[in-house]
């Protein structure tokens, strides 16, 4: 395959696009020396691979790099307006390409191909598996994009079949780099440095949107014969787009705060005034939606575990349906978090839990709690006089330890008095009381 040209005809993010593996930006830990992508590129033969990563982190120019290391001929496939169809006249192309290549070598192997598929999770089951038998008979390379976890929007077979590599956000220094990259091309005019804080932190680490953005603005600095970007400028030619606040910055934080303190303060109202504002500063929803499931096991946990579902559910709702139907979603988990009763009793235990191992060190697992597989292992007493709690009274071996031998009860989690954490509590005292009835009659004994 030919690499392309840049043109000045084309977006800007086209133009910058890398044409070689040193000039991409970021994912150093994938592309950076020694790395596992930079090893792929440097083997001469290309494997199976799923990129997962946010929008605007080089998953689609990783793939043309790739194709373009190989010699490959590239076949792109968008899994949002594609379907059956054009995985049948991909697999057409590929032996086309490799039977022709052998007709002219006499043998001598035909020419790679690489099949592109953007959002692979939009693909259904039986669309995922039109690839499999090609990809296992080596007929193409597949590659696929998704801003979505692999695991479950990608079927198991495809998904065992293809290394999976995790792109992350591109930092403010690399998105400081790009701009730069930009300049050096005329592409853009100069930056004020408040606008450029104000641009990289709205573009979120998604290069496309940075590139975009400057375009617009380019375009429009033409228009006026404006030498430079300034940030009051920016703001007025962006207006909706950059109001309020700027990701990353103080203001943002600040809100975001509001937020969760009027959760855990039980103020449904607040609650959803500071999670509107957020939404109309240009927070993105996938973020409000992270911080929500945060609240759910920070500030209720089991005082109401149906919290934690809910947010989740949220969150799920929200990346099917997009903005704006699915911020319903998100608001609805926003006053339900509010309303519930409080308990971070889960948290608490954890953290004192973490802190708790880091000081004490390892201690031996009691014999009695060992599995016991083989004959040397019951021989050694694994697992000897372990008492199988479904066979006791009640489902519970009253008196039985489960912590290492010599340890105190340290109790981590101490439940409060507020929604099923009373239920919980009540269990607690009931099952120690029982510990302490058997203790004493093994005393005794």
């Amino acid at each position: 395959m030919s690499k392309t040209v840049a043109s000045a005809h084309q977006p800007l993010a086209e133009r910058l696009r890398p044409r070689t593996l040193g000039e991409v930006i970021g994912q150093q830990h994938l592309l950076g020396e020694g790395m596992p992508l930079r090893i792929a590129f440097e083997s001469g033969q290309p494997h199976s691979c799923i990129l997962w990563g946010p929008p605007g982190t080089g998953k689609t120019t990783i793939a043309r790099l790739m194709a373009d290391a190989f010699d490959a001929q590239f076949i792109t496939i968008s899994a949002v307006l594609g379907g059956v169809k054009d995985i049948r006249e991909a697999v057409e192309h590929a032996q086309i390409a490799q039977g022709t290549a052998l007709e002219n070598a006499a043998g001598a192997g035909g020419r790679r191909t690489i099949v592109f598929v953007d959002e692979v999770h939009r693909f259904n089951k039986s669309q995922q598996d039109a690839f499999l038998p090609h990809v296992e008979s080596g007929l193409f390379t597949f590659i696929g994009a998704t801003t979505e976890n692999p695991s479950f929007e990608v079927n198991s077979a495809l998904l065992s079949r293809a290394a999976v590599y995790v792109l992350q956000p591109l930092t403010e220094t690399d998105l400081d780099q790009i701009v730069a990259k930009a300049q050096a091309i005329d592409a853009v005019p100069p930056v004020q440095k408040e606008a450029l804080d104000r641009l990289v932190a709205y573009a979120d680490g998604d290069a496309r949107r940075l590139l975009n953005t400057l375009e617009t603005l380019s375009i429009a600095a033409a228009n006026e014969k404006r030498k430079e970007i300034t940030d009051e400028w920016l703001l007025k030619v962006l207006g909706e787009r950059m109001r309020r606040y700027d990701k990353g910055g103080e203001q943002f934080y600040d809100t975001i705060s509001a937020l969760h303190k009027s959760v855990r303060g039980s103020d449904p109202d607040a609650s959803l005034y500071w999670f509107m504002r957020m939404l109309d500063g240009g927070a993105d929803p996938r973020y409000m939606a992270r911080r929500l499931v945060r609240m759910a096991t920070e500030d209720i946990g089991l005082a109401d575990p149906r919290a934690l579902r809910l947010a989740l559910d949220a969150a799920e709702t929200y990346e099917r349906l997009g903005s704006p139907e699915g911020e319903l979603a998100l608001a609805e988990c926003v006053i339900y978090l509010a309303i519930a009763p409080k308990s971070n009793a889960v948290y608490n235990a954890f953290n004192e839990a973490k802190a708790f191992i880091k000081q004490e060190g390892t201690r031996p697992v009691p014999l009695h709690l060992r599995n016991a597989p083989t004959k040397l292992m019951k021989d050694l007493d694994y697992g000897k006089h372990y008492r199988y709690a479904h066979d006791e009274e009640g489902g519970f071996a009253a008196g039985e330890n489960y912590l290492p031998d010599g340890m105190e009860p340290p109790r981590f989690y101490r439940p409060v008095d507020r929604g099923l954490e009373i239920r919980i509590a009540e269990k607690l005292a009931a099952l120690r009381e029982r510990n302490e009835v058997a203790g004493k009659r093994q005393d005794t004994d």
